[in-house]
């Protein structure tokens, strides 16, 4: 770790952006200038025309371990996750056996260590029984993020359906909380009718109306009606709706506590993709419309949407190439996250400083984690560079699936260097071998 002036670069955070300099040094950021300072004994890497940001920090992930590691494990994801700009993750918990108590996270906190190459974390998952539980686990220091509430049913069968329990869940402190809002009983009568008119050969194009906007209106009402009343911090995952965008704007204004985030997926991606994409679009919640990509756009360069989060959910390609009703739901993305949306920036005039604070900074906040997700000296330097400049067509990911619905798709603007706690860590599009200097994320208390 010697120490290191990366020069000339756009350095882009949350509030500001301009042309300067960072040093590193052991391991951590140990100044940011404006122009170029003069310093001895230091090793410069020149970013002329390149953009310096804090690396994501993506608290959505599924890396299928352990359990269903024959899709991916944390090696293989964490590889692809840094070759994507994300320098941290924190892991849901709907794993075979799924992470719903201390034993579970400890055997998950310990294989992350022995292969993962970024910093990592992980949810614990919430149940119809373990409210009480996973209060004594939050007084005993338990090191995880968030407590992960299925209010709809997806890949794992974790749901939580009992008026009771969903109601002491969101009188929990001390963690947020959150949330996959679609509602069950909606999307099981629209997964009847369309088998009732088609059979066994649903077309893909139906998921958005089987798993529907209306599911996710009335499920994140729901979430945010409880929020309300217990004043909870509560962190509404991959809004899909322009819908819900407007509960959740009103819904900050009552409980500052309430967060939001969606995925690229929503941003690029739209119904009509579906006829062309089959299996390789279908996702919880599903995909909606044009108009539904347009709404969380605008909220995203407003604020409403705090924070990006891939949902990466590796499946095999076999497994996506069967009918709807044989496919499961999920989307292997977070080597395309960053630049996808970097993308949609760039072409949209839409401030990078949106970027740093949705990648980086609001996963921070929320989730508490020490000393990362800003660039500020002292902090861990968890460093990307992108490129505004290169356009180029998306090719097959790192993940162990080896597909991703990004594959031939054109981007502007790319990953190319990233650092994770001031080593280099991925350039140009390849991991830098035999280097491993990731470590587990902490939380503020």
């Amino acid at each position: 770790m010697s120490r290191l002036l990366l020069k000339n670069a756009a350095i882009v955070t949350g509030a500001t952006s301009f042309k300067g300099s960072l040093g590193v040094d052991g391991g951590r950021i140990s100044g940011i200038w404006e122009g170029v300072p003069s310093l001895a004994g230091v090793r410069e890497i020149d970013l002329e025309g390149k953009i310096l940001m804090a690396g994501a920090i993506d608290t959505h992930v599924h890396f299928r371990e352990p359990g269903l590691t024959h899709k991916a494990d944390i090696g293989s994801e964490s590889a692809a996750a840094v070759l994507g700009g994300v320098t941290s993750f924190i892991d849901m918990p709907n794993t075979a056996p799924p992470t719903v108590n201390l034993a579970t996270l400890e055997d998950k906190l310990r294989r992350a260590g022995e292969t993962s190459l970024a910093n990592y974390g992980f949810h614990i998952g919430a149940t119809n029984e373990n409210a009480a539980q996973i209060r004594e686990y939050i007084g005993l220091g338990a090191r995880f993020a968030g407590v992960k509430v299925f209010m709809g049913s997806s890949t794992g069968n974790m749901l939580v359906d009992r008026e009771g329990a969903l109601d002491d869940l969101f009188k929990i402190k001390g963690k947020t909380i959150l949330t996959h809002c679609e509602d069950e009983s909606i999307v099981k009568a629209n997964l009847k009718r369309a088998e009732s008119i088609y059979g066994e050969e649903i077309p893909f194009s139906e998921h958005s109306r089987i798993r529907s906007r209306e599911a996710c209106v009335k499920s994140t009402g729901k979430a945010l009606d409880l929020a309300l009343r217990h004043g909870t911090r509560l962190h509404i995952l991959h809004v899909s709706t322009a819908e819900e965008v407007e509960m959740i704007r009103e819904a900050k204004l009552r409980n500052p506590g309430i967060t939001a985030e969606t995925s690229a997926n929503y941003l690029w991606f739209s119904d009509e993709d579906y006829d062309r994409m089959g299996g390789r679009l279908k996702c919880n919640p599903s995909v909606k419309t044009a108009a539904d990509r347009e709404a969380l756009i605008k909220a995203l360069e407003e604020g409403v949407i705090d924070s990006i989060g891939s949902d990466h959910a590796p499946h095999l390609p076999e497994e996506k190439a069967r009918p709807y009703l044989g496919c499961p739901s999920g989307l292997p993305t977070i080597q395309h996250s960053l630049p996808a949306a970097l993308t949609i920036s760039l072409n949209r005039g839409i401030p990078l400083s949106r970027l740093a604070s949705a990648f980086s900074e609001m996963p921070a906040t929320i989730f508490g984690i020490e000393d990362r997700g800003f660039l500020r000296e002292g902090y861990h330097a968890d460093l990307v560079v992108l490129d505004p400049n290169r356009e180029y067509t998306a090719g097959p990911p790192a993940s162990k699936c080896g597909w991703s619905p990004y594959e031939g798709l054109k981007f502007k603007g790319s990953v190319d260097m990233v650092w994770v706690n001031g080593s280099l860590a991925a350039a140009d599009g390849k991991i830098v071998e035999g280097r491993k200097y990731s470590r587990p994320l902490l939380y503020k208390s």
